[in-house]
């Protein structure tokens, strides 16, 4: 029954939203490119396993019916965000294979004892601290790391952990300009400082999170007890590190590595303009450097290194998808979306506050936070236009973006990301109802609280 009723939704989805845009005046273009990527997107969100499989058919569908061509499937692949990804995971690999991960948990569970809430507590801060500090998706590639050995080391169930991890992360992507690539379009756009948002979005992110660790510690409190359980079972009087095969020169190795590649790409923005760069050169640079070092370090074995230690099944999906989302700005269908939003700035300011936030949030959640973010910008401008004070809109959207792309597993960088590294540890992935479920009750609230934050500081903020 179960498998007959996955088709049926998946039909009902695509099919009835074709039938409610064709009556609304959407073109014939416009329904099918809407109609592909829905295909995408449900056959990714109801057929993980498949996901490249229907990323590729529609993307050749796409191009077949002249909706979409080789240059834009360039332009929309995000070739600059993969050569990223291939760089950073040159350099987890490499702390990986020399145990650094292993060896700083150790460390970590040596000083704060074997208690599973205080360390799960210290983990989300930490991931939360590193992606604000970063960006995401190095974050969640080094707590990933990390958190897979505390998993396989205590012998539980990784998914929860792994959610917790990554709804922290989505949370720290918002504290800063250089947490989120939307962070850095919005700070671009709204011609926002650093400073800017370390006063209106920092404050905001560190009270949700404050939220999420106890929400999280409610929904997967039989899973942290269990922790609890395993370590106890498996205490010592030795010290966890005896327990981590390393050796002292290959960690002072990783310390140089790790914190070499965290200083250049916290500091690239002012190196950037030291040296008359472009904006993120840098960011891209460090990266490429960084992974660069970290195949040098492995020069014995550096093909088998490169090919196993670089995600090339996520990486891959990973292009597919966004140059399918980039088909409905391609088709005018963003244009489209842009239009219905326009005609919602006759009511009230707060209420469209809330309504764009909304929508910015949903898209995020189901589509992507960067394109959504993208499709949204031109909105906003649009809003401005008709007389309605938007820089309260700005932290809405970033909050939209970041906090609601816990909602599902491709609602950020992050999510898909550490759904690929946990197919890649232990062969198994996360149902889309499993992460629906926590996801919907931490995104809904903090965001909720964001909006109110938001909302309560709009007399402060400069006009």
């Amino acid at each position: 029954m179960q498998k007959l009723k996955t088709p049926l939704i998946f039909a009902a989805i695509v099919f009835g939203t074709a039938f409610l845009l064709s009556k609304i005046g959407f073109t014939r273009d416009q329904v099918i490119a809407t109609s592909i990527f829905l295909l995408v997107i449900c056959g990714t969100l109801f057929y993980w396993q498949f996901r490249v499989t229907f990323a590729f058919a529609g993307i050749a569908v796409l191009l077949g019916s002249k909706l979409l061509d080789i240059p834009h499937v360039i332009e929309h692949a995000g070739l600059d965000i993969i050569l990223f990804l291939v760089g950073m995971m040159c350099v987890v690999g490499h702390l990986e294979e020399k145990h650094f991960f292993e060896y700083l948990i150790a460390k970590v569970v040596d000083r704060i004892g074997h208690h599973a809430y205080l360390l799960m507590a210290v983990l989300m801060a930490f991931a939360t601290l590193s992606a604000a500090l970063v960006d995401e998706v190095t974050s969640i590639l080094f707590m990933m790391a990390a958190t897979f050995h505390l998993t396989k080391r205590y012998k539980v169930n990784p998914i929860p952990f792994l959610l917790m991890i990554v709804f922290a992360t989505n949370v720290g992507s918002s504290a800063t300009a250089v947490g989120n690539p939307i962070g850095v379009m919005i700070a671009l756009r709204a011609q926002l400082s650093f400073t800017d948002f370390l006063r209106w979005a920092s404050p905001i992110s560190i009270v949700t999170l404050v939220v999420t660790i106890p929400l999280c510690f409610l929904y997967f409190g039989t899973e942290i007890r269990h922790l609890a359980n395993q370590m106890k079972k498996e205490r010592s009087e030795e010290s966890e590190v005896t327990h981590v095969r390393y050796r002292k020169k290959d960690i002072v190795t990783c310390w140089v590595l790790f914190l070499g590649t965290i200083t250049l790409l916290v500091l690239h923005h002012p190196i950037e303009e030291a040296m008359g760069l472009e904006k993120n050169t840098l960011l891209l640079g460090t990266s490429l450097l960084a992974g660069a070092v970290a195949i040098f370090l492995n020069a014995q074995t550096a093909r088998d290194f490169f090919t196993k230690r670089v995600d090339w099944w996520t990486l891959t999906f990973f292009m597919a998808l966004f140059a399918s989302v980039g088909t409905l700005k391609y088709t005018g269908v963003t244009q489209r979306i842009a239009e219905g939003m326009i005609s919602l700035a006759q009511g009230n300011p707060t209420f469209l506050l809330i309504a764009f936030t909304s929508a910015v949030s949903l898209l995020t959640g189901f589509m992507d936070n960067v394109l959504a973010v993208a499709t949204f910008i031109p909105i906003l401008f649009d809003i401005e236009k008709s007389g309605i004070y938007v820089y309260p809109f700005w932290w809405g959207m970033l909050f939209g973006g970041t906090l609601y792309g816990n909602l599902t597993v491709i609602g950020s960088t992050a999510n898909i990301v550490a759904m690929g590294m946990l197919e890649r540890e232990y062969k198994q992935h996360i149902k889309f109802m499993e992460w629906l479920k926590p996801g919907f009750i931490v995104s809904t609230i903090t965001i909720a609280l964001a909006l109110f934050l938001i909302y309560l500081q709009i007399p402060l903020m400069p006009r």
